[in-house]
């Protein structure tokens, strides 16, 4: 089956009174004409886990007909206003969601099957809404619902609302504009963010909200959380070969496994030890990906700034054949993680993590008094680390400072849990300590960077290659890396 196609959709749904007309909307954000309402009936199905797993992300499965853009349609939140739309034709079994949807959302649905949970019928009147040189600017639709919604007990729903969204050349700042128009005119936003959610919200698990007087144990696991849903939108990009999904991925995954180890005894330790560990797998199998990007991005970058007259034979062709070849195995690593049975299981753990209230000894502690120790326990091994660089040179001081900068990392990703109760003080050594870990991360680069390129130098001279280019990049990366060592010393100081 063919790649999806994929929009991003700028939308806002508004309520308005019994018997009101449709606002008029010339004169507001440059529209010059509102076209005469074009009817369309639309018939969608709706999917999800018996569970709403997907509707509890925010996630919209269907398959539609009627309309411009009748198929399958996998709408993936970005923002408040924004979805992104993916869409396949309508080919295929009309009772089967289609496979490359199936596994696009498997991070979600962990393997459970999915299932129709509701049917909505619009028939709907759309406004075209257009610039004074015809260029549409928005369409504004006044929607008649009928909605049916399964289960144990059926539900029947029948109400009308008005939606604008925004073409996709259109600036997102318009929203606001005719947000105001709108509430003139007499309409309100709809507290619904989508027509499908109106009629199973109450089906929907809520997210749990944080208390005025949230515990230690609240906190972290306010923090598991939110990266838990990051790594999930990540997964979805990774899967789609999105640019810096894997970078995304990695992060996600890093800042969990150092939550669950700094905040191991507000969590309960037997809890969090496992899942770390499932957790630094996911980053080893990801990172071959990763390093491929960078690696690539970063000497592409550096041959740029070179003059044309020391950049000797067709070195870009050559790392183009080079950097395809990791790409490709890289990729192959990655999804196999993805799509293998490890990765449901350490998703499933995470999840139960998350579900689970915190049983460590600090868990129902107020906040502060309870992350204290743990934050201050990660100041201190960044504080060794760094004093363990004291007399070493060459490659043991880059390994050293490599440890510092894994660290420094931690340290900070601490800092950010706490950040919900810390105080000035906290947050202006959590700035210190990023720009500490962003020098050693640098730094790295270039000890990483100077492998690559003695690997790439050994690789060209046996095709042939003129490989002095490689070498004289060698050697602004030894000098790059005793420039970063020097900004290091200075930022830790300023670090205390």
């Amino acid at each position: 089956m063919a790649a999806p196609t994929s929009v991003i959709e700028r939308e806002r749904k508004y309520e308005v009174p019994a018997g009101s007309g449709v606002p008029r909307l010339i004169g507001v954000a440059g529209v010059a004409a509102q076209d005469d309402p074009v009817e369309q009936i639309l018939d969608a199905s709706y999917y999800d886990t018996g569970t709403f797993r997907l509707a509890a992300a925010g996630i919209t499965l269907r398959r539609r007909v009627g309309g411009h853009d009748a198929g399958w349609h996998l709408k993936l939140p970005v923002s408040a206003d924004e979805r992104q739309e993916l869409q396949l034709p309508l080919g295929g079994d009309v009772h089967k969601v289609p496979g490359r949807f199936r596994r696009l959302v498997r991070a979600y649905t962990l393997g459970e099957k999915l299932v129709p949970i509701a049917h909505l019928r619009t028939d709907r009147f759309a406004h075209r809404l257009a610039a004074a040189d015809g260029r549409t600017i928005a369409t504004l639709t006044d929607d008649h619902v009928t909605g049916e919604a399964g289960g144990d007990a059926a539900r029947l729903d029948e109400w009308r609302e008005l939606e604008l969204e925004l073409d996709p050349d259109t600036e997102p700042e318009s929203l606001e504009e005719f947000d105001r128009a709108l509430a003139e005119a007499g309409a309100s936003a709809s507290p619904w963010s989508s027509k499908l959610r109106r009629l199973i919200g109450d089906r929907v698990p809520a997210p749990p909200r944080a208390g005025k007087k949230p515990s230690a144990g609240d906190v972290v696991v306010a923090s598991l959380r939110e990266h838990a849903a990051r790594l999930r939108r990540a997964d979805v990009g990774v899967r789609l070969d999105v640019e810096d999904s894997v970078h995304q991925m990695r992060v996600a995954a890093r800042k969990l496994r150092s939550t669950l180890r700094t905040f191991g005894p507000v969590l309960g330790k037997e809890k969090t030890a496992g899942l770390a560990a499932e957790l630094q797998w996911l980053g080893q199998q990801l990172a071959p990906a990763r390093d491929v990007e960078v690696a690539e991005e970063r000497l592409r970058e550096q041959l740029d700034e070179l003059p044309p007259e020391l950049v000797f034979g067709p070195l870009r062709q050559f790392l183009t054949r080079h950097f395809a070849r990791e790409a490709e195995e890289a990729r192959t690593r990655a999804m196999e993680a993805l799509t293998g049975k490890r990765y449901l299981a350490l998703l499933r753990e995470l999840d139960a993590v998350v579900a689970d209230p915190p049983s460590g000894k600090k868990a129902g502690k107020r906040a502060k008094a309870g992350l204290r120790k743990p934050l201050r326990k990660a100041a201190k091994k960044l504080r060794r680390a760094e004093a363990a660089t004291h007399g070493l040179a060459g490659e043991e001081l880059e390994h050293a400072l490599h440890d510092v900068r894994k660290k420094a990392k931690r340290a900070r990703y601490a800092a950010d849990t706490v950040k919900p109760v810390s105080g000035k003080k906290v947050r202006k050594w959590r700035r210190n300590v990023k720009a500490v870990q962003q020098t050693l991360g640098a730094h790295q680069d270039t000890v990483v960077g100077r492998e690559v390129l003695r690997h790439l130098a050994l690789a060209g001279h046996g095709e042939g290659q003129n490989t002095f280019t490689f070498g004289m990049l060698h050697a602004r990366d030894a000098e790059r890396a005793e420039r970063l060592r020097k900004r290091f010393a200075k930022q830790w100081r300023r670090l205390g």
